[in-house]
């Protein structure tokens, strides 16, 4: 029921038993096979990013979803696991709705809800995924692994200063990152300012990350690719005349509680240690000034 979550399925070798997705399941590009879309919501690449806010809050003023149900596309799944989540109503679908949905089917699936705040979390939450689908053994060898390289960049960076780092998670009006995303730049050898770690983010003001004075900006749009988070860091540009500003694929690398977090600490020990880790991946982040 929600991305990071199929990205977890898939990373634990598990593609084959995935039936059920959403409609912004992305990974991998080119799955064996193709599961049913459960859960839809609106196309928002028509609006701007202050048109997709004005959206968000006027949905939470009056309690509507911004995600639906497929219950019809559920029930002819009969799944065993679901994965859901109760982290974000703007990321994905409440598990309210997924349990309202079961009782409404007579479903008795076992439903194991994915809820993060932090980057050890999200590590828990790959064994726990691993423990309910039977691949336990899978689970711990894959974060054993993502330890191992989150050792790696540890070692890489220790004893330098620690950059000052604004990572900008949404731009009209900006928001200050939260949850996990501030561990990341800890892992990376960075210091977040204007941040919520374990926490979420929260709309602030510009002149609020002018004074947090960061050394480095990386804007890290939640739910755009590289090519947007590019764009709108160019109208970033004018509140930092001085300071180097970096887009990021934020969906790849930065926002989704999975696997590819680690893929995002590399990436942002790249931009902040360049003479000392390897050049971030071009494909999934650029700097813009």
């Amino acid at each position: 029921m929600l991305p990071s979550a199929t990205e977890i399925v898939y990373a634990l070798g598990l593609g084959d038993d995935l039936i059920g997705v959403t409609f912004e399941c992305t990974v991998p590009a080119s799955a064996p096979s193709s599961p049913a879309v459960v859960v839809g919501g609106r196309d928002t690449r028509d609006l701007t990013p202050a048109e997709i806010d004005a959206y968000v809050r006027a949905a939470a003023a009056t309690g509507a979803d911004l995600y639906t149900l497929h219950a019809d596309a559920l029930a002819g799944l009969d799944p065993d696991l679901i994965l859901t989540q109760d982290l974000c109503r703007v990321c994905a679908l409440p598990a309210g709705r997924v349990a309202d949905a079961l009782d409404h089917l007579g479903c008795r699936a076992d439903v194991l809800t994915l809820d993060p705040h932090t980057l050890a979390d999200v590590l828990d939450s790959i064994i726990a995924v691993g423990n309910r689908a039977g691949a336990a053994a899978a689970a711990a060898d894959l974060v054993a692994s993502l330890r191992a390289r989150l050792s790696a960049v540890t070692v890489a960076v220790s004893g330098r200063r620690a950059p000052r780092v604004a990572v900008i998670e949404w731009t009209d009006p900006p928001f200050g990152a939260g949850h996990w995303i501030p561990d990341l730049v800890t892992a990376a050898g960075g210091a977040a300012v204007v941040a919520h770690p374990g926490a979420r983010s929260s709309a602030t003001t510009w002149s609020a990350f002018q004074a947090a004075a960061p050394d480095v900006v990386v804007v890290a749009p939640c739910g755009y690719n590289l090519t947007g988070a590019a764009n709108q860091a160019r109208t970033v540009l004018p509140h930092f005349p001085s300071t180097p500003v970096w887009a990021i694929d934020a969906d790849a690398l930065i926002v989704r509680p999975g696997p590819r977090l680690i893929d995002g600490v590399e990436a942002l020990a790249a931009i902040l240690h360049p003479d000392a880790t390897s050049q971030p991946p071009t494909n999934h982040i650029a700097r813009v000034a």
